[in-house]
């Protein structure tokens, strides 16, 4: 395994007009219909999809066994003519792939990856055990599927190899906890964070901007998971939090209470500066693109800024 500490972090190479996409299905299996909607969008923005047909296999619930799942990410990863890497959907499965891959061929064949869901077990994990960047972002049968469904700037500038950058206005970012703090952007889903704790492939979140979202979680469920990895130390040195929007997490349409109210009774006493409803991953619409494994900064004061301070691919 790669120790991040003691190397650069590995970029790869920046996805341009006209470029190979490969599209894979880690996770829970996969309908043709969207998944050809959604390679119409990825023509539409002006990229060539590809996808090998056994992505349309199915074992209960999963596209194919752990093993297709997982030779198909190598074979992508592996294949020269393949620029970028999006994934179809997620639903559940992935976290059968880190005791399947190799993260050799990652690291000599670094390519952009991007998802969401029940990806983020391997967004994280790819960083961790190959220390490449990956991409919180949009996915082919769901967000390019639909009209609307990508926030095509903040794609450009994370895939694209923008310098320095910023997320901010028109992001649905607000404020929960004032304050400033730098660090490595790190994150996903927050279901599938907690499920790493205890595994060999826990979350390293030490020195994080931490990136947090579900979606039709009840409350509660949130205010447990977010204690676990407060307990689990997963909080301690985490420099600030941005949760996402949090698509349908209430208990009752008309509990007097707020999810705000509920992450705050976790968080707040941190010290650190929190943010919440930045749109990514499951969103309402403009799936906004967030680089894992780079340096960035969140400001919360009046407004939300968090500022991506490096490019996150390569020229």
């Amino acid at each position: 395994m790669v120790s991040a500490s003691q190397n650069p972090r590995i970029k790869p190479r920046a996805l341009r007009p006209g470029d190979k996409v490969g599209i894979v299905a880690p996770a829970s299996n996969v309908k043709r219909e969207m998944l050809e909607a959604g390679c119409d969008g990825l023509r539409r923005v002006g990229y060539e999809p590809f996808y090998f047909e056994s992505i349309l296999e199915r074992d209960l619930y999963f596209a194919g066994s752990a093993e297709r799942r997982a030779r198909e990410l190598e074979d992508m990863f592996v294949r020269d003519d393949i620029r970028a890497i999006v994934c179809a959907r997620g639903g559940y499965g992935s976290n059968y792939l880190p005791l399947l891959l190799d993260p050799t061929k990652i690291v000599a064949h670094p390519k952009i990856l991007v998802g969401y869901s029940d990806i983020a077990t391997l967004l994280c994990y790819i960083p961790d055990a190959a220390n490449v960047v990956t991409f919180h972002g949009p996915m082919v049968a769901k967000d390019f599927a639909v009209p609307g469904g990508v926030d095509l700037d903040s794609w450009q500038n994370a895939l694209g190899g923008a310098e320095e950058w910023e997320i901010g206005k028109g992001s649905g970012a607000r404020p929960l906890a004032v304050g400033q703090g730098e660090g490595t952007l790190y994150g996903g889903c927050l279901s599938m964070l907690v499920s790493s704790l205890g595994t060999q492939h826990e979350i390293r979140t030490a020195g994080t901007i931490l990136f947090l979202e579900d979606v039709a979680t009840k409350p509660y469920q949130i205010d447990r998971m977010l204690m676990q990895l407060k307990l689990a130390g997963k909080l301690k040195d985490v420099r600030g939090i941005v949760f996402g929007e949090m698509l349908d997490c209430r208990q009752s349409p008309d509990q007097d209470y707020t999810l705000e109210e509920v992450v705050l009774r976790v968080v707040g006493d941190l010290g650190i500066p929190v943010a919440f409803g930045l749109r990514s991953g499951h969103v309402s619409r403009a799936n906004i693109t967030l680089p894992i494994g780079v340096k960035a900064r969140l400001e919360v004061g009046a407004e939300v800024r968090l500022r991506i301070l490096e490019s996150a691919t390569t020229k």
